[in-house]
């Protein structure tokens, strides 16, 4: 079987290595298509391929009509909303992802910007401490849970909703379970976003919710833009003056919040959050892993189409 490594933004050299030994330690052929410039170089590359491991790269309709052998694509990161689930199925394509292999790093950059915004940009002023302060986890999946780990070291007082995760697992973790959204933002002077960006989920989180923040509470999105309704955030920022919002996924209007807010808004350059050299190689050798064990077993434990 030939595994097609497609990635714009490539993986570490140490990744690849790590990639190449699972898969050609298998019988299997791999193929590489790093950085490249331009669409029709990837659906040139997909055509003979068997599997594609990706990381941010998109796969549509006009991937999957190319990729005529196409079997599994795996997502190299948790997040897998750059691969059209509906039109992998009616291709007959299995869609998996590599669930934890980049939560620590996303839950280490959660308190690295829950720093900065405390200590106001390191500007040079007297900030605030995260020890005994409230911590609010908006979703409890592989990310939320390292989160809370984290949070349990800077003695923090944490509590988290997601109506997806059983009570007594958060419990187990210490972490206090909250079924009502509302309570969730009005009680937690940090609120961090880990929800996915669905039809259900996308513009959820705006006037309404932000403003409900304790005095001087910090809203922290390292999930996904999309999940942000701008104008509401824009609005909350100008009305709540001691509110600050860092976000991992820049906004479209970042500029404009910039302008207007100044130290009170921080955005990473590009999503930042897996950027890490751990991170890129565990998702890597796990995307090549499953894949192995896809073309032996026929097995999917992290399947998100049907």
């Amino acid at each position: 079987m030939k595994v097609l490594v497609a990635t714009e933004k490539p993986f570490a050299p140490v990744a690849i290595e790590g990639i190449r030994e699972v898969i050609e330690g298998a019988g299997h052929e791999l193929q590489l298509l790093e950085k490249y410039s331009s669409r029709s170089q990837l659906l040139d590359a997909v055509a003979t391929a068997d599997a594609l491991i990706i990381r941010s790269d998109k796969v549509d309709d006009e991937v999957l009509d190319a990729a005529k052998q196409l079997k599994i694509v795996v997502r190299a990161g948790a997040g897998y909303d750059n691969v059209d689930l509906t039109a992998a199925s009616a291709h007959g394509v299995c869609v998996e992802n590599t669930p934890g292999q980049n939560s620590n790093a996303v839950a280490e950059l959660v308190f690295g910007m829950a720093v900065m915004a405390v200590r106001n940009m390191l500007d040079g002023t007297s900030g605030s401490e995260l020890r005994g302060k409230r911590l609010g986890i908006h979703a409890f999946g592989q990310v939320g849970r390292n989160v809370a780990r984290i949070a349990k070291g800077f003695e923090m007082q944490v509590s988290a909703l997601d109506p997806y995760c059983p009570d007594q697992a958060m419990a187990d973790a210490g972490v206090a379970p909250i079924h009502d959204i509302k309570e969730l933002y009005s009680q937690n002077k940090f609120v961090s976003l880990h929800i996915p960006a669905t039809p259900e989920t996308r513009a959820s989180v705006g006037y309404d919710l932000i403003t409900l923040l304790p005095k001087g509470g910090v809203l922290i999105n390292t999930a996904r833009k999309e999940v942000i309704d701008e104008e509401g955030l824009a609005k909350a920022l100008r009305e709540r003056t001691d509110i600050k919002y860092v976000a991992d996924v820049k906004p479209d209007c970042a500029d404009a919040l910039k302008a207007e807010f100044g130290s009170r808004v921080l955005f990473t350059p590009k999503k930042m959050g897996a950027q890490t050299a751990e991170a890129n190689i565990n998702a890597g050798i796990a995307a090549a892993r499953q894949i192995v064990e896809f073309f032996a077993t026929g097995a999917a434990p992290f399947r998100v189409n049907k």
